[in-house]
């Protein structure tokens, strides 16, 4: 009886699967551009921005990087100086509608970039300590769930927490 119940739950379960919960929609076929690793950040063109005070690190972007694609997506190179004096240098992408991120690529000592190996788009939650993607997501790259219009808005929200 519980296996015939269960098989009858399935379709309805699939139907459902396609729905946005968030929007009260149904979810949209999303077309995304190719995003290629741009030239590597220069350390004299890094923008810190505050994440916090919970974490010891230091977070910063490419403004030179900044863009924002005609598939919604705002595109950056994140640098992440470590207490520790390591640095980590990746190459994101951020679906404000949708609350998600994705990194394409991871920067090397070199200067080079080697392609993440399963890029997948995640879900941004609220961490209390390294949340920069959380910062960059609600005061920087996406206010009330829109992208900046431009790399000069992303630049002045970290200068002057204005948009």
């Amino acid at each position: 009886m519980l296996l015939v119940l269960a098989a009858a739950a399935w379709p309805a379960a699939a139907q459902w699967s396609g729905w946005d919960y968030d929007r009260d929609e149904p979810i949209k076929k999303r077309v995304e551009l190719e995003a290629k690793p741009p030239a590597y950040p220069k350390e004299g063109n890094l923008l810190q921005f505050d994440a916090g005070s919970a974490s010891p690190h230091r977070f910063f972007i490419d403004p030179e990087t900044i863009s924002v694609g005609g598939d919604g997506v705002v595109r950056y190179t994140l640098v992440v100086k470590a207490a520790g004096g390591s640095t980590n240098v990746s190459f994101e992408g951020m679906r404000c509608d949708s609350r998600e991120l994705k990194v394409y690529a991871f920067g090397r000592g070199d200067g080079s970039w080697i392609a993440a190996r399963d890029p997948q788009w995640r879900r941004i939650e609220y961490q209390e300590v390294n949340r920069h993607h959380g910062v960059l997501y609600a005061d920087i790259l996406c206010r009330d769930r829109a992208p900046v219009k431009s790399a000069r808005e992303a630049v002045n929200a970290i200068r002057y927490g204005t948009r």
